[in-house]
This record gives structure tokens, sequence and C-alpha cells, in this order.
């Protein structure tokens, strides 16, 4: 089973934003984390750049059996809970959608996916959470995409 960390960054938020998806394999017994996709926009939010990591890792996964490790507990319930009555009712609700397109996006790649979603509190000394977050910074300030 596939591993990944995500973790999305902006800063002022809004203002320019990062994303990043560490992958963690168990090569000889000792696992290794590494970035596998970075992403830069130069004008988003902390919660747009958490869920294009999320569209990045399930991306990145490409069907495979995976757990994904995010400290966004607001798309893990969009993805898992809230996005269910929306799609039902034509993609609306009173009030309006924030951030539509990336719910359109996200909610079809997770359908179909082996993925299981796992929440982590974030800046807890979480070594993949901690990785994530400070790529996703890298990303951000240098404009990395990958």
């Amino acid at each position: 089973m596939l591993t990944y960390y995500t973790d999305g960054s902006c800063s002022p938020n809004p203002g320019p934003g990062g994303f990043s998806v560490i992958e963690v394999t168990n090569a000889n017994s000792e696992p290794e984390m590494k970035p596998v996709r970075l992403g830069y926009d130069k004008e988003s939010t902390n919660i747009r750049m958490e869920g294009k990591a999320l569209i990045a890792a399930l991306e990145h996964a490409d069907g495979a059996d995976c757990e994904i490790f995010t400290d966004s507990e607001f798309w893990i319930n969009v993805i898992t809970k809230w996005s269910l009555a929306w799609e039902a009712n034509g993609w609306q609700k009173k009030g309006g959608i924030k951030n539509l397109d990336i719910v359109q996006e996200v909610c079809p790649l997770y359908k179909k996916s082996k993925a299981k979603l796992t929440w982590v509190r974030g800046h807890n000394n979480d070594p993949g959470n901690e990785m994530a977050d400070e790529w996703a910074n890298k990303a951000r300030l240098e404009k990395i995409t990958l």
C-alpha cells in the first residue's frame, strides 16, 4: 500500500501558495520520505492548496491502495461527507460552495480510488506532516512545480 502525506501553504492568506505530496516508502526496513508532487499558485488560499495536494496524491496513486495523511479535517469532511449532499443537489447548497472547482475535481478522483484519508494533527512533530509542511512552504517560496 502506498503512503502519502499532503499539505498546503499560503502566505499571506490569500496570496502565493504551494502544496506538497510526500511519499513514504520502506526501503531496507527504514522508512524513506521524498516529495513526489509539488505545486505553486501565484494567488491562492490555504484551503485551495490543501485540496490541490489531495488531488495530486490521488493522481499519483493512480488507483492503487493508498493511505493519505492530511492535517485538513475540512477536506476530509468535504470529500467523505458534505459533497455527497452537494452532488445530489446538483452541486448546490444554501450560500454556495466555495472552491467548487476543486471539490468537483477531487471528489470523482476519491470515489474511483482505493484511498483511505487519515487526519493527522498539524505541527505536532509527526515527521511526515512536518516534511509535507516544509516542502509546501518551499514550493510556495521557490515557485516549484513537480
